[in-house]
């Protein structure tokens, strides 16, 4: 121990160790643990260090954790170390991580609530747990209810399924998905839908039975049993309901935050409803019973909805709408009842003021008085021995009296309703067995605990009593089957516990003797237990500060129970006065009510508060004498009895345990509190179940998978034959300790640890040995990598070395080369260089010197312009210059001389006035104006001389001119000698400044004009290249535009022809929906009709007597159902015979149903049988009545066609006895060849044939004129009914002798006489005659071609002869050869024939010879079947052969006697001819008589033996036969044998199908068969679309009369039926071996190991099956294959058959695959990868590869990969994205959660990337579904495959019996 306890405390192993929030927490040792050592160096997950001290009185180590591999087990039983914290951390892991709500724990199913809608009750999930093993799938509730009503079945035992839990921990949800799995699974025996009312109960109790907690939106406050009975085939018949412990006073108090029951909110939410103003109610709010908990609502629920199912549901149980209506009135009345207020009158006594309205609502409801209440609410009657009186009531009391009036009303409706469902749920079937759900409290404390929550406690003391005994009874019956000693395991007896509450003197006897003492208290009664129990029981215990409450050491946990209203509560007292007036109410109901409590009182008390009563079977005759004392019974002692009686029920059945676990208190979804999962496991017993487990055990391993798993540890020579003696050895080496493990009979037993210890050595074995794999393929890796590298190095060098040799002499050569090469090279260059500069030189100085001859010449030529330009300028600016001037000078002279004229005018009139003045003033003037003319001379020349300077001036410069016009201002007015000349110089220097000014202006412009120009130049260059640039890069987006649109051109194709695609899929799949839909309810159909047929044989077994046959309409018109119609109208009709006396054991429902349907079909037959005798009177009135007209009108041409026929008769006679003359004249002359061509006798014929041709045709254009005659008569006729005409014309035509021809004249000469004129007046004699001549013509056209074809015929009957004797001849040398030869010389002989005649014909027409090739390709074909079927026909050969020799013998006696023919030549040689016998045409068909029906169908379908056919018969011979049989039908015209053929035929095959169905060669045989009548009904139908592939014979035998197509239609859906029927007969088949030869089976040995398993795999449901491996499901599939082949069923039809197989494997496999975690891992990902690539070599080696087999596997390949991919990584979820395109997200997501590494090397798959990868596939749109539809059928299709079998050729065998057959 000390050696194990060291090597597993070693450095780094992982430990838990106590927290106080976490509960547990883990670590890892940081050195090894030593003997002796007080204390641990541990080191947490966050890397805190930290010393955990041990106990230095125990010494006691803390628990190790499992290995990574077996944490998230299925079953915790396979933890190999099993105590507390191991359960909670594989809990956990399980519920956060892989979000897994259900873990095994032995023979428990734990379930967490998830507080979240999870997708995994559908019914896909209920068929894929169904008929599973326990321990095969992942824990479910589905899967405890598959065991149960397995071994229900298997054992013959009743079973009980125990839901127990805290409230909110999902008890009840779990007891409704097990009964929904009962109701799916096993469905009810009759109509009356059992199944239903079994879950329509539900919602009925969740309304007056669940409220609203702290806890839980819809807590159950009381506990429930239902029996489910099971008839004899394990089918429902019924249940029964019992309850427990309802909690009443919930009807009048509600803690914060809770609420009443459902009901009461339901009717205030909907009282706006018309039926129920009656109630007078309004919001929950207004009623004191629904206020007090201030919380009427719950989010996400409406009320009024619920009340809408609530009340269905009671419609669905037969609970009517009076009924409904009286239970809401009571219900409201206890509302209202609540809200009657009484006051204090004075100190004892109390008074209801007059006229309370509601207590008067209350009185109206219920049906009482107002006062009788009012007085009785207040007072209450005492009585004692001698006299009664009436005592008033304080307030208080009558307040309590109230409500316990309320408790008590209500309590009676809820058992008057649990009444009446059981009575709704109860048949008349006898139930065989039955299953129990028990949904019960679990253990309950809080901080006040009171009388409720110690009889909940106490009542699961009592189950976990029962629950450790059958888990102690279970492991030691595993002991003794094993043969292991058994030792006594210590558990946890709580039968001490139990005496302390129910023994003599225990708690409730004294809570008993207590309530019937006068003046008992609860004080007094708690100071008898501390005197009682105190100091003589351990479990019972006294607070230390409180002396009223007591303490009770339960199976879980202490709890404290104050003493406060025990006794009240155990009373349970109502004022019987009240009861009494409630009796007298004049409300039904009501008085029902209590009146029921008088008859039959419960004996499981309802504790008040809790309280309820259980209805339970009572004696009938104790109940009344002992109703009164029974009544006075307290609550306790009925809660007592009630509980042993369940417990003894609970005893008498096999119990199946499921412990609900609240995971947190704040309703979170996936939200785990430890601490709150820990009391409830301890509370529920899955602790005490590990410990007990964990005391012996534990870990049980079979010696094969022990094998398997450890062989590793095993060296070679420890490997025996024997596993056990090897399994003893290995064990011994490696664990030294004998009381660590046990072997058994089958199995190893283990201590708990031994596993983890085991594992821990296989872990260290396989890392030693991956280590030293690990060096060995390093090692030669990397030797292989050197050798490989230094080989490289060596042929490089190699190759180096001569590469550089070869490159030193080449280069070599190359130098001296290149320096001869060089030496002329550049003696070339220069040579060539200075020619090259010599004539550049030339043409330099040519162009230089032209250059320089251009510039001078242009310089000259420009200074001449210049000059010339500068003259012109300056003349012309001269001139202008001049100009001005001139016109100045001239405005100056004016002025100055009108200046003058008017001073000497002013002068003039001064001396005319004074002369003698102006005379003295003269004197000295003039000498003034002598010097002044002098003066102006002066000026003058100046002036002139300053005119030409100026002149010249503007002639060299513009600017001198400018001055000059200043100079001469100055001047002028210097001459002036005024201001007029100076300012006129100013003038003229301005405008020169101006002249300047406007000069530079326009220089500037120049300039500005210049670089404007220049950068207009370069701009233009500039926009010209942007242009080349611009029409460059737009020609290069054309080029890319022209490239786009090709693109998008072929995009767009591209898209259209992918839409075109996804269209036509769409198309396809609407197509196929529209198939399955179709197919879908021709198989609801067929299950309606086996239904019908199972009622119908119950209705025989019950000795009613069979009704007599009755016989059908035989002109009923043949529809597509009319089989149907008349099997079913038929059988309806002896079915209602023979339920005229059947009342028992049917459902009234059903028995209306059909006898609605017969008067239905009756009145039906009825009215058809009359329409048909309408019909037909009017059919025969009207054909008398044309009868006599025709007789009138053709009495003449009667006599006169009777006699030309007879003529005609006459002739033909003699035609006929000419050609059997002549037959015989052939036959006579045949030895002495006299028929041979050229001879007379040939001539003789030949004349006799022609003349009878010639009077041939001369009959038949007389008998054409006759027949024109006649016709034109007969239309003449008025005929007003159109159903004599065919009678008529058939009546005419079939008595003529000549058979095709003149039939088909005198139908075209009907057709083209039946014109409107020739109906309304006889033919006249012009147009009789017309009409002969036009008749001549034709006929005489006709007698052409007929002449031309009887040349052609003579020429190829001389063909025909010719080849007759190569024939004979051929024949003759044939029969002289052995047989084997004889058939050889024939196929040459046949072989050079047909190469000839292609020859011929590819000489004539090449394209008719290609078409002649693939008929002689056909032919050959032919012939080698001919040549196969030479062995079956060698008798009758040989009997020929018989006859030839004779005959050959004749020939040669003839030969030796030398006759010869007159006309003949001696010396001509004698050819011996031999003219066969004729066989018989025949036509293809079979012939049988109407009473033979019977016989034909019993021989050919209901006896046949499809394994003799298939072997030795043709395929589809049946449907030939049929066929071919139907054909003469039709052939003779007889419709009703047509339609019962056909409808026999069809009935015949669905009873031998029904018969044996579950035959796969059957159902096969028939399947093939009705194919090939469907084909051959095609075939020969005459449509042009069939007829394609058709030989001309083959055309001949289309039908001729009837059109079958409706009955193809028929038998198409009786197809349909038989593909099906295979499908599941097949997939019956597959079904057991696809998991276990697709997933269990490894068929590549050592790849997966074995993990440890739990208990769950060791479970008693296991049976010993034989295992199933691939190839078991290979030669299957070959099976069926070879069979559906030898019975020639259609390739089309194959492949979709193979096509549902491969889908059936791949949904079973992929479903077991998402439910199983123990098969989600790497190696299992190889195993199937691994079989489906041998399923794909199946389909390869069948040719079956491309046509959809392989991508219904997809799914299943997919899920194999995403098991063995990187799962880390985001491009690791990348990959898995695109990689799973056919598994949904759901499934996806499964396989990532369920993934589980098989060894240490493996890892988990983390939440993170799980929660990745739901967000990457969050946008796919895809159904939710997470399990494959395995029931999914292909919609099938018949392609049409026409037959070249030839009808004729078919022989009956004599096997058949059907020698009555005659082939025609």
């Amino acid at each position: 121990m000390n050696r194990e306890l060291e090597y597993m405390f070693v450095k780094r192993a992982r430990v838990w160790i106590p927290d106080a929030e976490e509960v547990w927490k883990s670590a890892e040792l940081n050195k090894d643990y030593k003997n002796g050592d007080a204390s641990l160096q541990l080191m947490l997950e966050d890397g805190t260090n930290i010393e955990h001290k041990l106990d230095p009185k125990t010494k006691n180590l803390p628990y190790l954790r499992n290995p990574d591999i077996l944490v998230g087990e299925n079953d915790l039983t396979a933890l190999s170390y099993l105590h507390e914290p191991a359960v909670l951390h594989n809990l956990k892991v399980r519920f956060m991580d892989s979000k897994l709500i259900y873990t095994y724990c032995g023979i428990v199913l734990v379930a967490i609530n998830p507080y979240e809608t999870l997708g995994i009750y559908g019914s896909d999930i209920i068929n894929a747990y169904s008929g599973q093993n326990m321990g095969d799938m992942d824990p479910h509730i589905f899967a405890v209810a598959e065991e149960a009503y397995k071994q229900m079945a298997r054992d013959e035992r009743n079973q009980s399924i125990i839901v127990s839990g805290e409230s909110g921990a999902g008890k009840t949800v779990s007891a409704k998905y097990a009964m929904r799995y009962f109701a799916t699974v096993s469905g009810s025996t009759s109509e009356a839908n059992v199944e239903q009312k079994v879950l329509a109960s539900n919602p009925i109790m969740e309304a007056i039975g669940n409220a609203k907690t702290t806890r839980n939106d819809n807590s159950s406050r009381f506990g429930k049993y239902i029996e489910i009975g099971f008839d004899t085939r394990y089918r429902i018949i019924g249940a029964n309901m019992r309850t427990y412990l309802l909690e009443k006073s919930r009807v009048v108090f509600q803690a914060d935050e809770e609420r009443n029951y459902h009901i009461f909110y339901q009717l205030c939410a909907s009282s706006h409803l018309p039926e129920f103003k009656m109630l007078k109610l309004s919001s929950a709010n207004d009623f004191l019973y629904t206020r007090q908990g201030r919380s009427p609502v719950i989010d996400g629920v409406d009320d009024t909805k619920e009340l809408s199912s609530t009340r269905k549901a009671f419609t669905l149980l037969g609970i009517n709408e009076s009924n409904q209506m009286g239970l809401f009135q009571v219900l409201a009345a206890i509302l209202h009842l609540g809200n009657v207020e009484i006051k204090d009158r004075d100190s004892d006594s109390s008074i209801i003021p007059p006229n309370n309205g509601h207590l008067t609502a209350f009185c109206d409801l219920v049906g009482v008085t107002y006062q009788d209440m009012s007085q009785w609410l207040c007072h209450r009657k005492l009585k004692t021995a001698t006299e009664t009186y009436i005592k008033t009531l304080p307030r208080l009391q009558a307040t309590n009296a109230r409500d316990a009036l309320s408790k008590h009303i209500y309590a009676k409706l809820f058992n008057w309703i649990v009444e009446h469902v059981n009575k709704a749920l109860i048949t008349n079937f006898k139930q065989h067995s039955f299953i129990g759900v028990l949904d019960i409290y679990g253990f309950e404390t809080f901080e006040i605990n009171s009388f409720e929550q110690f009889c909940i406690n106490y009542a699961n003391e009592k189950l976990q009593q029962q629950f450790n005994m059958h888990v102690f009874k279970l492991e030691q019956e595993e002991y003794m089957k094993e043969q292991i000693p058994w030792t006594l395991i210590d558990f946890y007896d709580n039968q001490p516990c139990i005496n302390l509450i129910e023994a003599k003197m225990g708690i409730l006897d004294l809570l008993d003797e207590e309530c019937k003492m006068p003046k008992g208290s609860d004080d007094s009664w708690a100071q008898k237990l501390y005197n009682t129990h105190l100091k003589t029981c351990s479990l019972f215990e006294k607070p230390r500060m409180s002396n009223r409450a007591f303490i009770i050491q339960h199976f879980a946990d202490k709890v404290e129970y104050q003493c406060e209203g025990f006794l009240e509560k155990n009373k349970d007292t109502v004022n019987e006065e009240q009861i009494n007036v409630l009796k007298a109410s004049k409300f039904p109901l009501l008085v029902e009510l209590f009146h029921d409590g008088e008859k039959a009182i419960s004996p499981t008390g309802q504790v008040p508060g809790t309280g309820g009563r259980t209805r339970l079977s009572i004696k009938p005759e104790k109940g009344r004498e002992k109703s009164s004392k029974e009544h006075k019974k307290t609550v306790g002692c009925q809660f007592r009895n009630s509980l042993q009686m369940l417990m003894e029920t609970l005893n008498a059945t096999t119990p199946h345990y499921v412990r609900c676990i609240k995971p947190n208190d704040f309703k979170l979804a996936f939200s785990f509190d430890p601490k709150r999962a820990v009391q409830q496991l301890r509370a529920c017993g899955v602790l005490e179940t590990i410990r007990i487990s964990a005391a012996g055990f534990p870990s049980r391993w079979t010696y094969q998978e022990f094998f398997s798993r450890y062989r590793v540890l095993m060296k070679q020579k420890d490997v025996l034959p024997d596993r056990r003696l090897t399994c003893r050895n290995v064990l011994e080496h490696l664990v030294q300790d004998q009381d660590k493990y046990q072997f058994g009979k089958t199995k190893i037993f283990f201590r708990a640890g031994q596993v983890a210890y085991l594992e821990k050595l296989r872990a260290e074995k396989l890392r030693a040995a991956c280590i030293r794999i690990q060096k060995t393929i390093r090692c030669w890796l990397a030797r292989k990598k050197y050798l490989r590298k230094r080989s490289a190095a060596i042929t490089i060098q190699r190759f180096t070395r001569g590469h550089q040799a070869r490159r030193l002499a080449k280069f070599m050569r190359r130098t001296q080369a290149a320096t001869t090469i060089q030496k002329y090279q550049r003696m070339c260059v220069e040579k060539k260089r200075y020619r090259q500069k010599q004539a550049a030189a030339l043409v330099m100085q040519t162009i230089l010197r032209a250059y320089m001859a251009r510039q001078k010449y242009r310089a000259l030529l420009r200074e001449s312009k210049v000059v010339i330009i500068q003259k012109r300028v300056r003349g012309w600016l001269a001139r202008c210059w001049y100009k001005r001037c001139l016109v100045s000078l001239v405005y100056l002279q004016c002025c100055f001389r009108r200046m003058k004229a008017r001073r000497e005018l002013k002068k003039l009139k001064i001396e005319a006035r004074s002369v003698e003045h102006f005379k003295k003033l003269n004197k000295g003037m003039e000498n003034k104006i002598m010097q002044l003319q002098r003066k102006l001379d002066e000026q003058n020349k100046e002036n002139r001389l300053v005119n030409e300077r100026l002149a010249g001036l503007e002639n060299t410069y513009t600017t001198e001119s400018e001055r000059m016009r200043g100079e001469l201002s100055r001047l002028r007015g210097a001459e002036e000698d005024a201001k007029n000349k100076g300012h006129q110089v100013t003038s003229l220097l301005e405008e020169l400044e101006k002249l300047r000014k406007e000069l530079s202006s326009t220089q500037k412009e120049k300039k500005t004009i210049e670089d404007w120009a220049q950068n207009y130049r370069s701009e233009m260059e500039k926009m010209v290249s942007e242009l080349k640039d611009q029409n460059g890069s737009l020609k290069k987006e054309k080029d890319d535009l022209n490239r786009l649109i090709q693109e998008q051109s072929q995009q767009m194709t591209e898209k259209m022809a992918r839409a075109i695609l996804e269209e036509t899929q769409q198309l396809k799949t609407d197509l196929n929906e529209e198939r399955s839909r179709y197919q879908n309810l021709l198989t609801e159909h067929l299950r309606l009709e086996e239904k019908y047929d199972d009622l119908k044989e119950e209705m025989v077994s019950s000795n009613v007597p069979k009704a007599g046959h009755r016989r059908r309409d035989s002109t009923h018109s043949s529809n597509g159902s009319e089989y149907t119609y008349n099997s079913e109208y038929a059988e309806l009709e002896d079915g209602s015979r023979a339920a005229e006396d059947v009342t028992r054991g049917m459902d009234t429902s059903l028995t209306l149903k059909l006898q609605k349907r017969l008067t239905e079909l009756e009145q039906e037959k009825q009215s058809l049988r009359n329409e048909l005798e309408n019909k037909e009177d009017q059919f025969q009135r009207a054909r008398a009545r044309d009868d006599v007209e025709f007789k009138k009108a053709r009495g003449a041409e009667l006599e006169y066609e009777s006699l030309k026929r007879q003529e005609l008769e006459s002739e033909n006679k003699k035609l006929r006895h000419d050609l059997k003359e002549i037959r015989q004249s052939l036959v006579g002359n045949a030895a002495t060849g006299a028929g041979a061509p050229g001879s007379p006798a040939y001539k003789v014929v030949l004349e006799q044939l022609n003349a009878s041709c010639e009077e041939l045709e001369v009959r038949k254009e007389e008998v054409l004129i006759l027949r024109s005659q006649l016709v034109s008569q007969k239309e003449a006729m008025h005929h007003k009914e159109t159903m004599t005409e065919p009678s008529v014309y058939v009546e005419d035509v079939s008595k003529l002798k000549d058979a095709g021809e003149l039939k088909q004249a005198y139908v075209g000469l009907k057709d083209t006489n039946r014109s409107p004129r020739f109906t309304r007046k006889p033919l006249e004699v012009s147009d009789l005659l017309s009409r002969l001549r036009l008749l001549e013509h034709q006929l005489q056209t006709q007698r052409r071609g007929y002449d031309s074809e009887v040349e052609s015929l003579r020429g190829e009957l001389q063909n025909v002869k010719e080849e007759n004797n190569r024939q004979q001849q051929l024949l003759a040398q044939n029969l002289q050869l052995p047989p084997e030869a004889r058939i050889e010389a024939s196929l040459q002989h046949e072989i050079t024939r047909l190469t000839n005649e292609n020859l011929e014909l590819l000489a004539e027409d090449p394209t008719a010879s290609r078409e002649a090739r693939v008929i002689i390709l056909r032919r050959m074909v032919d012939l080698m079947e001919q040549l196969e079927k030479q062995d079956r026909t060698i008798r009758k050969l040989k009997k020929q052969l018989k006859v030839y020799s004779k005959r050959i013998g004749e020939m040669g006696a003839g030969q030796t006697e030398g006759q010869t023919s007159p006309g003949q030549m001696v010396d001509e040689p004698i050819h011996p001819v031999n003219i066969p016998r004729r066989e018989k045409d025949f036509q293809g068909m079979l012939e049988y008589n109407k009473e033979d029906e019977l016989k034909l169908v019993k021989n050919l379908i209901l006896e046949l033996k499809p394994r003799g056919v298939a072997v030795n018969l043709i395929p589809g011979l049946p449907a030939y036969i049929l066929f071919m049989c139907l054909r003469h039908a039709d052939y003779v015209n007889d419709d009703q044998k047509v339609r019962t053929l056909l409808t026999s035929t069809i009935n015949s095959i669905k009873k031998i199908l029904k018969k044996r169905g579950d035959d796969f060669e059957t159902v096969s045989f028939w399947l093939s068969n009705t194919c090939r009548f469907l084909h051959c009904l095609k075939q020969y139908s005459g449509d042009e679309a069939f007829m394609k592939h058709n030989s001309p014979r083959q055309n001949e035998h289309c039908l001729s009369n009837f059109d079958l197509a409706e009955y193809r239609q028929v038998i198409s859906d009786l197809a349909i039926q038989i593909y099906q029927q295979l499908i599941k007969c097949m997939e019956n088949i597959l079904q057991p071996m696809i998991v276990s030869g697709m997933l269990e089976h490894e068929t590549i040995q050592g790849v997966s190991g074995v993990k440890p398993t739990g208990l769950r795999k060791r479970t008693s449901s296991i049976a010993d099956e034989g295992t199933y491996t691939l190839d078991s499901i290979l030669r299957q599939l070959s099976a069926f294959h070879s069979t559906m082949c030898q019975h020639g069923t259609d390739p089309e039809l194959i492949k979709q058959v193979v096509k549902q197989q491969f889908y059936i494997i791949g949904a079973v496999t992929l479903n077991n695959l998402l439910l199983r975690k123990d098969m989600c891992s790497w190696s299992k990902g190889m195993q199937i990868r691994y079989n489906v690539s041998q399923l794909e070599e199946w389909l390869r080696d069948k040719g079956l590869m491309t046509f959809g087999a392989k991508e219904t596997l997809e799914p299943l390949i997919q899920a194999a990969q995403l098991l063995q991919v990187k799962k880390k990584t985001d491009e690791d979820a990348d990959a898995i994205c695109s990689m799973c395109l056919g598994l949904t997200t759901a499934q996806i997501v499964k396989v990532l959660n369920l993934y589980t590494p098989v060894n240490e090397f493996e890892e988990r798959v983390s939440v993170s990337f799980i929660r990745t990868i739901q967000t990457r596939l969050r946008d796919r749109c895809e159904s939710p579904q997470l399990l494959m539809d395995t029931k999914m059928i292909y919609p099938v299709t018949f392609p049409f495959s026409p037959s070249s079998l030839a009808l004729e050729t078919i022989q009956i065998p004599s096997s058949l019996n059907l020698a009555f057959l005659t082939r025609v």
